[in-house]
């Protein structure tokens, strides 16, 4: 092998001949144009205070840079700088002895350059006279090899390891982003050794790129990916936008987030770096925290929670990599008693490995993964965790365990809370009565208790998040695995539906419950067809409703409960239409509506009918005769308001109900104003029919009711009225007697009265014929008396005598 060597010496800052920096001897095959590249490598400045003629322990005592760099055109470059005795005219010299490794040629030896930091070659002064240096066939390493010393200093160095080590990583990567890594500390063999531990830790590759100078005054400037730094130069470099470590000052407070950095930290501290080799023989991603999780855990490392569970991951992924003793000290780790800071991700990832060596290694094995896990998922709450199988507690193991752990359990199921006295999440009912089951404990005197509670939690925890529950599989787990659950809480769950059906089907909808054995189940079977009728027959409420009823494969003669369950399937939280309630009604008897309680969506849909619903007075006065118990209070009166206003249009209802209306009105308060507008429509449209009662309009007029006034005035107004007036004389001279028979009425009445016949009777009479009007002048003084006729005459001609006058008066003015 032939290394060129390359000599350069500087003259030292201050220096009063400013001498600059000169190659003094080159060996063959470095160009000048690689010498141009590694002048500004090799460069030299002294530390901040230093003196410029040094006394001879001040001169040993100066740093010295050793440097590895990666030329362009592929070849390295490995030498070290370090301050010499010069002249009278430069009192310090600053000598640079390097080799130059051409690309693709390793050091001799096959060693890492940090190998060669104290290597006997290097030499502080140029050959003599300049002469040309022999190519070297050898770079021998330092008197000790770098690994020594190197555990002391890991130590030492603790709470700067992790972050450090994964700077390094980072840096080694092959495009690091941004500037290279600063390490500072007060002597630069620290520097080395920060080297040093990169060379044991990192994979070969990753080493070769890590280029570095263990001294530099200009961070910021440097080409490389690790420099050294004094103290005095850090601040520049975190100016400068560079990851900074001060080694050399107070440890730092935050972790990294690298997980394979912290691990690596673990085994540095422990004094193991023999280990790293060994993960780098197992499978996967060189940096991936697992394998080294793995043979730290197997070689008695203690980790934290997050490097525990990254092994038991990766160990659950490829349990073929280990072999059966790595395996058996891997659960003992994870598994020990001594331990108390796991967490969920990490017993998570404790049953993933469980699930996949069991059936794999011996039970022995994998015991102590079991029992880790199901005393987490009794004290732990854990309810996400994967439970074992039932036979992995066989025998004493599981005796003992059930001993421990089944009374806990019992106490719990039977308490109904969770804890701090609040309500149980449904994933830890699951998970308790799972492990009952597994361990054999028996709990078939709590189990009524248990799913009575559990059923409601269901629906109360379905509601609260979209999608399925996180809760569904293990509950669906549950049901497959222990029949008694399944049919004590399917039971519960069709006994609650009747209550909140619609809350029952959305849950089926996210939770497919497994109903389809010999249980009767009828509301949760209408509870699981009601998404598919409404798809295929839309807005067909009442064939959605039939449809519904049938998946029940009841009669609600037979359990009037499916009437509830179907109607508030169907209609839920909205009142059926008149027509729909109408179809109920005579769907099922009274008696099935009157137990099942949907007689009150009944009332609902005749209450809240449209003003132009015409079957809403009969829907109410089938209503009043066949829930006479029932009905009562507002609703009551509301009804027979609507069954009093079909007697006025359709028959002959008891005298009083003018009266009778304002009573009803004033019960049913508050009324909705379509509601109201209705029964005072009817009530005003039968007080203007020809063949009105007296007394009934002598009743509404001293009622004096100002809402029935203008009810009354908005219905003489409308066209039907104004029709009337016009062409049946003798309905006009009825209008008129009426209209003011009663001056004295109150003031309501009177208004209405004053504008109906000047607004509304005086055009109709205008309109006529003469004959007719000569036959409205007779038939009020026959209905009424002769001074009534003088009456209507004065106040017929008033007008017209008005209208004359002014015609008179226009033309005195146009002449």
């Amino acid at each position: 092998m032939s290394l060129a060597q390359v000599h350069y010496i500087s003259a030292a800052p201050g220096d009063a001949e400013k001498t600059a920096g000169r190659f003094t001897a080159v060996g063959p095959g470095v160009s000048q144009a690689l010498l141009a590249e590694i002048e500004p490598l090799v460069g030299y400045a002294l530390p901040d205070g230093a003196s410029h003629r040094p006394a001879d322990a001040e001169l040993r005592s100066l740093p010295q840079a050793f440097t590895y760099a990666a030329l362009s055109d592929g070849s390295r470059l490995v030498g070290r700088t370090a301050p010499a005795r010069g002249d009278g005219t430069a009192p310090v010299r600053f000598h640079t002895h390097a080799v130059h490794i051409p690309s693709g040629v390793p050091l001799p030896g096959d060693r890492l350059p940090v190998e060669a930091w104290r290597s006997p070659h290097w030499v502080s002064v140029t050959p003599v006279g300049g002469a040309l240096p022999d190519p070297l066939g050898a770079l021998p390493p330092g008197p000790a090899p770098v690994r020594e010393g190197l555990d002391d200093f890991a130590v030492s160095r603790g709470p700067w390891l992790a972050a450090v080590l994964a700077d390094l990583r980072r840096a080694s990567e092959e495009a690091p982003a941004g500037g290279p890594v600063v390490l500072v500390e007060r002597q630069n063999a620290d520097v080395a050794r920060w080297l040093g531990l990169a060379a044991v830790t990192l994979p070969r590759d990753s080493v070769e790129r890590l280029t570095f100078t263990t001294y530099t005054r200009r961070p910021g400037s440097s080409a490389l990916r690790v420099v050294g730094a004094l103290p005095e130069d850090a601040a520049a470099a975190r100016e400068a936008g560079l990851r900074v470590h001060v080694c050399a000052d107070r440890p730092p407070v935050d972790g990294t987030p690298d997980m394979w950095a912290r691990t690596a930290a673990r085994v540095w501290r422990s004094r193991a770096p023999e280990l790293f080799q060994e993960a780098r023989e197992l499978p996967g991603d060189p940096f991936a925290a697992g394998p080294l999780a793995v043979i730290a855990l197997c070689n008695g490392v203690a980790l934290g929670p997050e490097e525990r569970a990254a092994a038991a991951g990766w160990a659950a992924e490829r349990p073929y990599a280990l072999d059966a003793e790595r395996i058996g000290r891997l659960v003992e780790a994870l598994a020990s008693p001594g331990i108390d800071d796991r967490t969920g991700s990490e017993f998570d990832a404790v049953g993933r490995l469980f699930g996949a060596l069991d059936g794999r290694c011996p039970a022995s094995v994998t015991a102590p993964l079991a029992a880790m896990l199901v005393t987490e998922a009794v004290r732990g709450g854990n309810g996400s965790l994967e439970l074992p199988r039932r036979d992995a507690f066989v025998g004493p193991d599981g005796e003992a365990i059930a001993g421990v752990l089944g009374p806990e359990i019992l106490t719990e199921l039977e308490s109904g809370a969770g804890g701090a006295g609040g309500a149980r999440p449904v994933a830890r009912t699951v998970q308790l009565l799972r492990v009952a089951r597994l361990l054999g404990v028996n709990g078939t005197e709590l189990l009524p208790g248990v799913v009575d509670r559990l059923a409601p939690a269901l629906l109360a925890e379905a509601s609260d998040e979209p999608g399925p529950p996180a809760f569904a599989p293990a509950l669906l787990e549950l049901l497959d695995e222990q029949f008694d659950v399944r049919t004590a809480l399917l039971g519960a769950l069709d006994r609650i539906a009747p209550e909140d059906p619609g809350a029952v089907a959305r849950f089926l909808e996210r939770v497919a419950l497994p109903f389809t054995g010999t249980q009767a189940l009828p509301h949760l079977r209408m509870c699981a067809e009601v998404p598919g009728a409404m798809t295929t027959l839309g807005r067909d409420r009442t064939a959605v409703w039939h449809r519904v009823l049938r998946a029940a494969g009841l009669s609600p003669f037979a359990e009037p409960l499916v009437l509830r369950t179907a109607v508030g399937l169907v209609w839920e939280d909205r009142a059926p239409t008149v027509e729909e309630a109408r179809m109920l009604l005579e769907a099922a008897t009274s008696d099935a509506h009157r137990a099942a309680g949907t007689w009150a969506r009944l009332v609902d849909a005749a209450l809240g009918a449209p003003a132009d619903t015409e079957d809403a007075t009969a829907l109410a006065h089938d209503l009043l005769q066949a829930f006479p118990q029932e009905i009562g209070g507002r609703e009551r009166a509301a009804l027979q308001l609507l069954d009093l206003c079909r007697d006025l249009r359709t028959g002959a209802p008891e005298p009083g109900w003018a009266e009778q209306v304002r009573t009803l009105r004033d019960r049913a308060e508050p009324l909705e104003p379509a509601f109201q507008e209705r029964a005072f429509t009817a009530l005003v449209e039968r007080l203007l029919a020809p063949d009105r009662p007296g007394a009934e309009l002598y009743d509404f007029i001293r009622s004096d009711d100002s809402e029935l006034m203008a009810a009354y005035d908005r219905a003489a107004r409308a066209e039907p009225t104004r029709t009337r007036l016009r062409t049946h004389p003798a309905y006009a001279a009825d209008c008129f007697t009426h209209w003011t028979a009663h001056p004295h009425a109150g003031a309501a009445w009177t208004t209405t009265a004053a504008a109906l016949l000047d607004e509304v009777l005086r055009p109709a009479v205008r309109a006529m014929t003469a004959e007719a009007v000569a036959e409205v002048e007779e038939t009020v003084g026959r209905t009424g008396s002769s001074g009534r006729a003088n009456a209507f005459r004065d106040w017929n001609r008033s007008r017209a005598l008005g209208r004359l006058g002014r015609r008179i008066a226009g033309r005195v003015r146009r002449g």
